[in-house]
């Protein structure tokens, strides 16, 4: 067995303590003409924020091969390209730790992400994700992308493949499978393993069958990324279900986009802040992240009972035709509605609904209205079972409360996430986060609020998350880590997407650098693809064995 402290500590050297590049070599010109730095970052006033949360500092930056060279004042003359940054920020690039760009080689550019500052994603998240985890990374060289890539391996879908989508518990053969599953995903370069715990099928998995798989993710060095099993009423059950997973496999938590959705249990944020708290003082790594909006958004099907959607969509489809059935389907989710302080389903907007467009941002109060002439509860409800038959429905809910958005956001422990997928615009209307989350943090809740320092939110956003999934050369501004940056200008960044026009990229951005290149310049996005797979220490632990 691999012990989880060597690898730790692995890490943190390389954190902290990386290695210099040789500039003495790389000064050494190959005749007069080849340049020390591939490019120079300058100005006088230039303000380099460098992830730690430390105050700024001017200077200079040099690139060479894809690295941070140096760290100073540099002759201009020494680089082959020059970007001046007026005395706007120099950040690190952000990491977003919580994304769904399973699609991403369809749409590698990733310009929402981009444009948003964001230099590498983690997908994977809430127990859906690629089970060949080696397929998918490996696939960056033929299908080259503009953002840096991680993976987490899926429980729901490791589930899935081993067992359908069965409400039951595995057989014994099942769960080897399973762990298989898992084992190969870690060998292949996944950073730890993800649940997702209100869907199908991750809903069916009681504790001890997610503690095991968690164990082996543990063996090679891998985090728990968890949608909890509830976000409302049962909140302060699931997060002491999350940290009970990590406490007993021996791994990281990472709880995502940590939040209150039940109406009745707003304002409850210091109990739910304060299990995380408990935990840390314990000991034990727990982490959160967080996107800067009171609404959330997944499908349709997830304010119905679990057990009606056992087995997918058709079985749930036969289980609707049964009157009884319908009736106690109606039943419980007037109950569960009800249970979560909201009147009705005007909180509960269509963000992509394929059969009929034209219920795109609209709330399912106002589609009960236009389609049946009424919207009585009983109605909506009806209606919503409605959509599910017919493909179902992508949603925003406006659930949450502003304050307990902002004392989450205020936790050393969490990290700026978007929970979104690659976007581009068509019809739908989807949440703006995939927009706007990280300039919205420095517009408004940095510049506008005052609620966090430009300092820790850039922290929130670079080296808590390279140190939390283990990226051990980026999240920070040094010498010899790898060059992604994001140049803004800390007096303009700000989103403009908004809940009814979230097509809207942010402003105040200037440069995106990956790995060196540029992929965002003055406005405009470029077509390179500096892109790399960023693997999980599991991936050099087999390299290494074999």
């Amino acid at each position: 067995m691999i012990e989880l402290w060597k690898l730790l500590a692995v890490g943190l050297a390389v954190v902290f303590f990386p290695a210099l590049p040789q500039l003495s070599s790389t000064m050494r010109q190959n005749g007069k003409h080849s340049p020390a730095f591939d490019l120079l970052i300058r100005n006088a006033r230039i303000r380099i924020i460098d992830g730690s949360g430390n105050p700024w500092f001017r200077a200079d930056v040099g690139i060479k091969d894809g690295r941070i060279a140096r760290i100073g004042r540099i002759d201009p003359a020494a680089a082959e390209k020059t970007i001046d940054a007026k005395d706007q920020i120099v950040a690190p690039g952000f990491i977003d730790v919580h994304t769904h760009v399973e699609s991403i080689y369809s749409l590698p550019a990733a310009e929402n992400f981009v444009r948003m500052g964001v230099t590498t994603l983690v997908t994977g998240n809430c127990g859906g994700s690629v089970t060949n985890v080696g397929a998918f990374l490996g696939r960056i060289k033929e299908k080259p992308l503009a953002v840096n890539l991680a993976t987490l391996i899926a429980h729901g879908s490791v589930r899935r493949e081993a067992m359908g989508s069965d409400d039951r518990a595995p057989t014994p053969d099942e769960m080897k499978k399973m762990e298989a599953l898992v084992e190969q995903g870690m060998k292949d370069g996944a950073v730890g393993l993800s649940t997702g715990l209100i869907y199908v099928p991750g809903t069916y998995a009681k504790t001890d069958e997610i503690t095991n798989l968690a164990r082996v993710a543990a063996r090679y060095g891998g985090l728990y990324a968890t949608h909890m099993r509830n976000e409302g009423e049962k909140v302060a059950d699931a997060i002491r279900e999350s940290i009970q997973i990590g406490e007993q496999a021996g791994l990281p938590v990472e709880i995502s986009h940590f939040k209150i959705s039940s109406k009745k249990l707003w304002g409850q944020t210091p109990m739910t802040i304060g299990l995380v708290r408990d935990a840390r003082a314990r000991g034990l790594m727990v982490t959160v992240d967080q996107y800067a909006y009171t609404a959330s958004s997944t499908s349709l099907d997830s304010r119905m009972p679990s057990w009606l959607r056992a087995g997918g969509l058709e079985e749930g489809k036969k289980r609707l035709a049964d009157k009884a059935t319908r009736e106690r389907v109606i039943n419980e989710m007037k109950e569960g509605l009800k249970r979560s302080g909201f009147k009705d389903y005007s909180y509960a907007m269509v963000a992509s609904y394929q059969p009929d467009h034209t219920f795109n941002g609209k709330s399912i109060a106002e589609i009960t209205t236009q389609v049946r002439g009424k919207k009585d509860v009983q109605s909506q409800i009806e209606q919503m079972l409605t959509m599910y038959e017919a493909g179902g429905a992508g949603m925003v809910y406006h659930g949450m409360n502003e304050d307990d958005v902002q004392r989450i956001m205020r936790e050393p422990f969490t990290m700026i996430a978007s929970d979104s997928g690659v976007r581009e615009i068509d019809e739908s209307v989807p949440h703006p986060r995939g927009y706007g989350n990280n300039a919205r943090v420095l517009g408004r809740y940095v510049r506008e609020l005052k609620l966090i320092t430009l300092e820790d939110a850039i922290r929130k956003m670079t080296s808590l998350p390279a140190q939390t999934f283990g990226f051990r050369d980026r999240g920070l501004v040094r010498e010899g880590l790898a060059a992604d940056l994001v140049i803004f200008d800390e007096k303009t960044i700000g989103d403009r997407a908004t809940f009814d026009k979230p097509h809207q990229f942010p402003v105040g951005i200037s440069y995106v650098i990956i790995n060196g290149a540029q992929v965002f310049a003055n406005g405009q996005m470029l077509d390179t693809r500096p892109g790399v797979a960023l693997r999980g220490p599991g991936y050099a632990l087999t390299i290494a064995s074999n």
